[in-house]
């Protein structure tokens, strides 16, 4: 009996693994346009949080998923907290399933069929199609699984009972709690270290307040993978999967010591559920208590962050703080965390040259330079690290532009640390006014890049570099008769030239720069465009 009940929750983590890997498959973009909403407000976040959870199955996707958005940028620290708070909350949904659907229906020999019909769909189809295969297989595991789990521990009624555990004494019920803790840190997997109590409380082998020790546990050892995934991460992440911790920690502290009162109060609505406490009843408990939790943090999120900030606080240098390298295991994420890294990079470009054309300190403009450099090149590197499938085409594209606009801006900054035609650019009057015609662009284009979930002011920009394009293009031939009549030396003349292309390119190269970086990814090379002024190229 004690190999069967193994075997079922072997099956039950193999049905857990694949129903979460096709359900996760199935609502990736979802999964990740929905916490990427989750933006409004702290009900918001904890709503998304718990639906996205009972969606995909899966408390660690979801968590580790808002750790990943916290370190890219698309999410703050303060927002992750509530989708934290939700998604424990979400994750008691599997207590349900296996209640009411293995324990109470047992379902498990009708589940047979739909782990065939689901394999076959998994192998002769692709993509979506195969994820639901996946999914239904996963399903029917699952099931199979409670069936087998129910079955071992009826078999060990008469060797396991309620006498061979600690009674939820004052000491007994900490003592219960780290059995439940070690239970799913052993598993990996607190769904199943659930289901194995659920089991274990229908067959007899537990009391009601035993059981309810043991989740409280079991409830802290899902923490264990986001600390474990935050190891090495940006702060960003360690903030995330500490917030993660530290609230677990709490509601279990705060259940474990009311546990008498929380047990009287979740007996006496077990009517409603079921005729005598058990699995439905302990379900039920455990939403309660994490729901009770969520609450007590709710109102209190601001001040918990803070907190949280203060303990961890920020170490990595600015520009390139979201390049988290365990981000690199999610492309899409990893791309945006260095999207955003780009977006930093040309906000401190395009101020250090509204601020030269604008006061003409030069002086100021090398260390500005040099540090956006630094920032760019990691990013590069950053960026040869990710692997985005071909297939994935949103994500693909958007890889590519960021590639494109980290060339631009890459090129910006060279163009923008050549002191002569700098120098040569704020002497000429000519020059310098078309400089100047520029600016109203870069404050557009700040403002932009503080808030890039708005339009992108591309057309704007198109519209600047083919007018200083122009204007190139009529500055020379007056650059040429001046010099054809002395009045500008060859040498001169040639720094002009050099100055009005340098002007251009600037132009042209923050306009590509905010055109990739924009929210929707654009072809490389758009037709009807003029082309980069320095070598006749486009991108």
């Amino acid at each position: 009996m004690i190999s069967t009940s193994l075997g079922g929750i072997g099956m039950f983590l193999l049905g857990m693994i694949l129903m979460t890997g096709g359900l996760k498959a199935l609502a990736g973009q979802s999964l990740r346009a929905g916490l990427a909403r989750a933006t409004g407000n702290r009900f918001l976040s904890f709503a998304t949080g718990a639906g996205l959870t009972a969606l995909v199955q899966s408390s660690a996707a979801v968590t580790l998923t808002t750790i990943g958005f916290v370190s890219a940028g698309i999410m703050t620290f303060q927002q992750s907290v509530g989708v934290i708070l939700g998604a424990n909350v979400g994750t008691t949904f599997t207590g349900w399933i296996v209640s009411l659907l293995g324990l109470k229906l047992s379902i498990g020999a009708a589940a047979m069929p739909l782990i065939a019909v689901g394999a076959m769909i998994r192998l002769v189809s692709r993509d979506r199609i195969a994820a639901i295969g996946e999914a239904i297989a996963g399903f029917g595991l699952l099931f199979v699984g409670i069936d087998l789990l129910a079955t071992g521990m009826a078999g060990l009624v008469n060797r396991i009972d309620p006498s061979v555990f600690p009674e939820p004494t004052w000491l007994g019920r900490w003592v219960l709690v780290g059995i439940g803790f070690v239970m799913a840190l052993v598993m990996q997997s607190s769904s199943a270290a659930m289901a194995t109590t659920l089991a274990a409380l229908h067959a007899g082998n537990l009391n009601f307040d035993q059981a309810a020790a043991l989740i409280i546990g079991q409830n802290v050892g899902t923490t264990v993978s986001a600390g474990v995934a935050s190891l090495g991460g940006s702060t960003a992440a360690r903030r995330t999967a500490a917030s993660h911790i530290l609230f677990n920690l709490t509601t279990c502290l705060a259940a474990t010591l009311l546990l008498t009162p929380f047990i009287a109060i979740v007996k006496a609505g077990s009517p409603a559920l079921e005729p005598a406490p058990g699995p439905v009843t302990l379900a039920a408990f455990h939403t309660v208590f994490n729901l009770g939790g969520a609450l007590l943090f709710l109102p209190i999120i601001k001040p918990f962050a803070r907190l949280i900030e203060r303990l961890l606080p920020e170490h990595e240098p600015d520009l390139i703080r979201r390049l988290d390298v365990t981000l690199l295991r999610d492309p899409p994420t990893a791309v945006e965390a260095a999207r955003r890294t780009a977006i930093d990079v040309a906000a401190v470009v395009i101020e250090t040259l509204r601020d030269y054309v604008t006061h003409g300190a030069a002086g100021t403009m090398r260390p500005r330079l040099e540090a956006a450099d630094r920032a760019l090149a990691e990013t590069r590197l950053y960026l040869a690290n990710v692997r985005t499938p071909e297939a994935a085409r949103a994500a693909y594209q958007r890889h590519l532009s960021t590639l494109h606009a980290v060339d631009h801006l890459d090129r910006l900054i060279e163009a923008a640390g050549e002191p002569r035609s700098a120098r040569t650019a704020a002497r000429d009057p000519a020059l310098r006014d078309m400089a100047r015609g520029m600016l109203d662009e870069f404050d557009a284009t700040l403002a932009w890049l503080k808030d890039v979930e708005k339009p992108a002011p591309a057309g704007v920009l198109e519209a600047m570099s083919k007018s200083l394009a122009e204007q190139r293009k009529q500055h020379r031939p007056r650059i040429l008769e001046d010099t054809a009549h002395g009045r500008l030396t060859p040498d001169e003349a040639t720094d002009q030239l050099e100055a009005a292309r340098w002007v251009d390119r600037l132009g042209y190269h923050i306009w590509r720069a905010v055109l990739h970086l924009g929210e929707t990814p654009v072809p490389v090379a758009p037709t009807g465009v003029h082309t980069d002024p320095a070598n006749g190229g486009n991108g």
